[in-house]
């Protein structure tokens, strides 16, 4: 798919960590036409994922908004749905390909994902740091 300025995609994402593998999908996309980033609210990703971000929506707003590939950010639930879109004016929904999104395939653009890489992964091995003699800290790997 060509790239078109006026094709607005929506890239929908938590980013409680925000790592390497957003921001390629991030440019990736950007590569198609205008980014708006719908980001779960604190609320969604406590309702879905069982935790409080660690970082507040209006913190992972501010940073989603500074990368040169995002032309907004808006406040959406965590399963986007068509009404979602229209209401954005969004053409395509982007996602890798473990969506679960209600969307109909054809306002569907599906991506992998960067492998080994997510916010958890990198949650799980900070949660697992241990002391290690003194007070320097370790991951475990």
């Amino acid at each position: 798919m060509e790239f078109d300025a006026s094709r607005r995609l929506m890239v929908d994402m938590s980013a409680t960590i925000i790592h390497h593998g957003h921001i390629r999908l991030l440019a990736k996309a950007n590569q198609i036409g205008s980014v708006i980033v719908g980001l779960a609210t604190d609320d969604e990703v406590l309702k879905w994922k069982g935790y409080v971000p660690e970082l507040a929506f209006e913190h992972r707003k501010e940073i989603l908004a500074s990368i040169r590939y995002v032309s907004d950010v808006v406040a959406s639930p965590w399963l986007i749905d068509e009404a979602h879109l229209d209401r954005h004016n969004i053409d395509y929904l982007v996602h890798g390909d473990d969506c679960a999104n209600p969307i109909p395939r054809e306002r569907q653009l599906i991506f992998a994902r960067t492998e080994n890489i997510s916010s958890s992964v990198i949650r799980d091995r900070t949660l697992k740091l241990r002391p290690n003699s003194g007070s320097r800290l370790r991951f475990a790997v």
